[in-house]
């Protein structure tokens, strides 16, 4: 299918997210060497997480870096576990592109359209395709985001289409 045919577009990197058992660690390294600054904090029972939100860049071109470790290590989400590693994307339109994706074979994970951590409209392609669907993310975890209007109105003329 065409590039243009598809009713989304991505606009560019939200974030990565990185786990590890010792959020001190990831810190010693983003915050303390990098100079990343923290710009908030997520806790969730229901996805397992402690995480701190750090921020790279400024205004549209601000990505995300959330450095997370697990409330509890022997409870699933397993947030420290490589395969919970991810990248966020921006995306003009999170209903349609679900909608889109649901229907062209793409593997999305379990739990749809949610509110994640900094606040906007989430969801996330699997890492592993299946039979049903064959498209996955070969490996990654890629969370897709609902960028917000300003995102979309400075992103949107420049936006990096989706192959």
């Amino acid at each position: 299918m065409a590039t243009s045919d598809k009713p989304f577009r991505i606009l560019g990197l939200q974030q990565i997210a990185i786990g590890g058992l010792d959020k001190q660690k990831l810190r010693a390294l983003w915050v303390d060497t990098l100079g990343l600054a923290v710009t908030g904090q997520f806790s969730s029972e229901r996805e397992n997480v402690d995480e701190d939100i750090c921020a790279l860049g400024q205004g549209v071109h601000k990505v995300e870096v959330d450095l997370m470790q697990p409330l509890d290590p022997d409870k699933k989400p397993a947030v420290h576990a490589t395969p919970l590693n991810h990248v966020g994307l921006w995306v003009d339109d999170l209903p349609r592109a679900v909608e889109w994706m649901n229907a062209n074979g793409v593997r999305l994970a379990p739990g749809g359209i949610r509110k994640g951590a900094a606040g906007f409209d989430i969801c996330f392609i699997h890492p592993k395709s299946n039979d049903e669907f064959p498209i996955g993310g070969e490996g990654v975890l890629i969370e897709l985001v609902q960028a917000p209007p300003e995102v979309i109105a400075a992103l949107g003329g420049a936006a990096v289409a989706a192959g």
